[in-house]
């Protein structure tokens, strides 16, 4: 969870990188495999000398990681289109979440409900923080910054406003978690404001598609056998750990390079893959803690860190989304 809190903000520092040069078109092997007397040679050789791997992981990309990403995007897609109808339509033989509901007590419809209550709050938190900070001068210069304190400052912030929340002990009512909650979610919406410079229909069609993208998967894990997703944390993890190591790789290399180009594609593809199959995986575990935590346990369920998760997923998908609207408008130019 803690890393996922990082690895929004890392995804959205590439921005200055990223998005102003991913117009990246296919590059003539003339001009990748020049000598230093101005031939060209069909080996890759420099001036007699054969290119070092340094010199082919800096050349200019011929765009192909990108295009990788995007079919790994349009088979994730395909196979999720094909889960949803397998599973909407009831063909498995085992019982899914929707089914189990029929037999909930209302204790676990109230946890359910309220984790995805203030699942609601803490989204509408942050857009409410996004347009605020966005339309303040001050504040968006701020949260524009790029500089490595910057950085550090905001990673630093987020990632101990995260910790405060999971460390708070949860009440119903206005308390200190909830405010910290709204705390954590205003902030992470500070993080997010600077991506309004790529245009307002962008940010409004990543929402939209955000949304739908929620919607199906959602319904995927309620429909689908109720403990199906929930053996997917150690494969999960691991993913999560190569998104991260991506990330941080394409915030010092230029994504016009062949190595800068595909670690920008793990980061940006290949993290919309990661966090959509998260969601599934953070949704059915949500509704196996509402089942299974004790009635008169000494620390009450807690539907904020119980939502938590769910929150960062959303938040994830929604950045990289806005990355690929603006990569495409981008090449439209």
């Amino acid at each position: 969870m803690m890393l996922r809190t990082l690895m929004s903000r890392n995804a959205i520092l590439v921005r200055g990188q990223l998005l102003p040069q991913t117009r990246c078109t296919p590059t003539q092997p003339s001009k990748l495999f020049r000598t230093r007397t101005g031939t060209t040679t069909s080996s890759g050789v420099f001036g007699g000398q054969r290119m070092t791997l340094k010199e082919r992981l800096m050349q200019p990309t011929s765009g192909l990681p990108f295009e990788i990403g995007r079919g790994v995007v349009l088979g994730a897609s395909a196979f999720g289109m094909g889960a949803l109808a397998f599973y909407g339509m009831g063909l498995s033989n085992q019982a899914s979440a929707l089914d189990n509901s029929f037999g909930w007590s209302q204790l676990v419809r109230d946890r359910i409900h309220t984790s995805y209550a203030y699942l609601g709050a803490g989204l509408a938190s942050t857009v409410a923080s996004s347009v605020l900070i966005f339309r303040s001068p001050t504040l968006i210069s701020l949260a524009s910054r790029g500089s490595l304190t910057a950085m550090l400052v905001t990673m630093a912030a987020v990632w101990g406003s995260s910790i405060l929340v999971h460390a708070l002990p949860y009440s119903e009512g206005f308390g200190p978690k909830q405010m910290a909650f709204l705390g954590h979610t205003a902030l992470i919406g500070g993080v997010l404001a600077p991506l309004a410079f790529l245009g307002g229909a962008i940010v409004l069609r990543a929402a939209v598609y955000t949304a739908g993208i929620v919607g199906g998967l959602s319904t995927i894990a309620v429909c689908a056998p109720s403990e199906r997703f929930l053996s997917w944390g150690a494969p999960l993890g691991i993913g999560l750990g190569a998104v991260f190591a991506a990330n941080l790789g394409a915030m010092f290399l230029p994504p016009t390079s062949a190595l800068g180009a595909g670690l920008a594609s793990v980061a940006i593809y290949g993290g919309l893959v990661l966090f959509s199959a998260f969601l599934l995986y953070d949704t059915q575990r949500l509704i196996k803690k509402a089942e299974t935590h004790p009635t008169f346990a000494v620390q009450p369920f807690d539907p904020i860190n119980a939502s938590m998760s769910v929150y960062m997923d959303i938040i994830n998908i929604f950045v990289r989304i806005v990355y690929i609207l603006g990569m495409g408008g981008n090449r439209k130019k």
